[in-house]
C-alpha cells in the first residue's frame, strides 16, 4: 500500500504547512516528501500547494485533493477494522473529541466499562468546543463527537440525543447544600459565583434564561476551566453550574442541586458522527456502548 502511504505525505503537509515538518512527523527525509509531492503535482499536472516564504498552502486543487485523500484514509481504517472484527480481535483505535464537561467522569467511566469487554481496543480523546469538534469530523480526525448543546447539522449522523438537566454545584458545607433536593437560581446569585466562560453551553442556557427575568448572575470567578472552577467551591463557598453527567462530586465533597424555577431550560448530550461515513465497527460498538449507559435507543 505505498501509494495511501504516499498520499499520507501530502496529508501531512496540509496539516503542518511545510515539508519539513511533514517530514519530522513521518520519519522520513524532506527530500523524499517533496519528492512525492512533486511526482503527484506532476501526475495531475496541478500545483496541490502555494509555496510561501513561510510555508505552503493549499491551493482550490489541493483542497479538491486533500478531501479525496483523507477518505482514502477513512475508508482504509474501515476495512482494517472490518478485518480485525473477522478475525475476532475487536483490536481498533476509537477516536472521539468530547465537551470539556465530559472529560472528568462520564467519558472516563465510559471507556472504563467498554474496554473490559473489549481490552485490546485504544482511545484517542480531544477535549474541545463544539466549533473544534465539528471542523474535525468534518476533516476526518475523529471518529465521534460527544457535546452538550449542539443542534444537529445536515452533514452530521445524530447517535446520541439525551436529555440533560444543569445543576447547581457546591461544596458540601455551603449554606444551600442544606436544602434538598432542589433550589431557586435567584438563590444562587446571593453567594459567589464560579461560572464557565460565555462560549460554553450551560452558560449560554443560563443567560438566556435570566435575560427574561430580575436575576443578576454576576460571576466572582469566570474560567474556561473546569477544574478551576471546581476549586474555588472549596475557597470561596461559591457555587458553579454544570450538566449532570458532568457533575464530579469528588468523593461526596460536592453537591448537587437542581433549579426549580420554572420554565427552566433543559440541555442535551449529543452523539454524533459524519453522515456521509461509515463508522470503523470498534467506534460503531463504542457508540452503541454509550448509547446503552444513557438507556437511549438510536434516534
Amino acid at each position: 500500500m505505498n501509494h495511501l502511504r504516499f498520499l499520507r505525505y501530502i496529508d501531512e503537509i496540509a496539516r503542518s504547512g511545510s515539508i519539513r515538518a511533514a517530514a519530522e512527523r513521518l520519519h522520513v527525509a524532506p527530500s523524499a516528501v517533496n519528492r512525492r509531492l512533486q511526482d503527484i503535482e506532476q501526475e495531475l499536472d496541478a500545483p496541490l500547494f502555494e509555496r510561501l516564504p513561510r510555508g505552503m498552502r493549499l491551493t482550490a486543487a489541493g483542497e479538491m485533493f486533500i478531501t479525496y485523500v483523507r477518505a482514502r484514509q477513512a475508508e482504509l481504517e474501515q476495512v482494517r477494522s472490518n478485518i480485525e472484527e473477522l478475525k475476532g480481535l475487536r483490536r481498533g483505535t476509537v477516536k472521539l473529541i468530547c465537551s470539556q464537561g465530559l472529560a472528568p467522569s462520564f467519558v472516563p467511566q465510559a471507556i472504563s466499562s467498554f474496554r473490559r469487554q473489549h481490552p485490546l481496543v485504544e482511545f484517542r480523546v480531544q477535549v474541545g468546543d463544539h466549533v473544534q469538534a465539528l471542523s474535525a469530523l468534518r476533516a476526518m480526525e475523529t471518529d465521534l463527537i460527544l457535546v452538550f448543546n449542539l443542534d444537529s447539522e445536515p452533514d452530521l449522523h445524530p447517535i446520541v440525543f439525551h436529555d440533560q438537566k444543569l445543576l447547581a454545584v457546591m461544596h458540601k458545607d455551603h449554606p444551600l447544600a442544606q436544602r434538598s433536593p432542589s433550589i431557586r437560581l435567584a438563590d444562587c446569585a446571593g453567594y459567589p459565583l464560579a461560572l464557565p466562560n460565555r462560549d460554553t453551553a450551560g452558560r449560554q442556557m443560563l443567560e438566556r434564561f435570566v435575560l427574561r427575568r430580575s436575576i443578576d448572575l454576576k460571576p466572582l470567578v469566570e474560567s474556561n476551566s473546569f477544574e478551576l472552577l471546581r476549586g474555588c467551591l472549596y475557597h470561596q463557598a461559591a457555587v458553579t453550574f454544570q450538566f449532570e453527567s458532568g457533575a464530579v462530586t469528588d468523593g461526596g465533597q460536592l453537591v448537587t442541586r437542581e433549579i426549580e424555577d420554572r420554565g427552566f431550560p433543559v440541555g442535551h448530550i449529543l452523539m454524533a458522527r459524519l453522515a456521509k461515513r461509515q463508522l470503523p465497527v470498534i467506534a460503531h460498538a463504542f457508540a452503541q456502548h454509550v448509547l446503552g449507559l444513557l438507556g437511549q435507543e438510536e434516534p
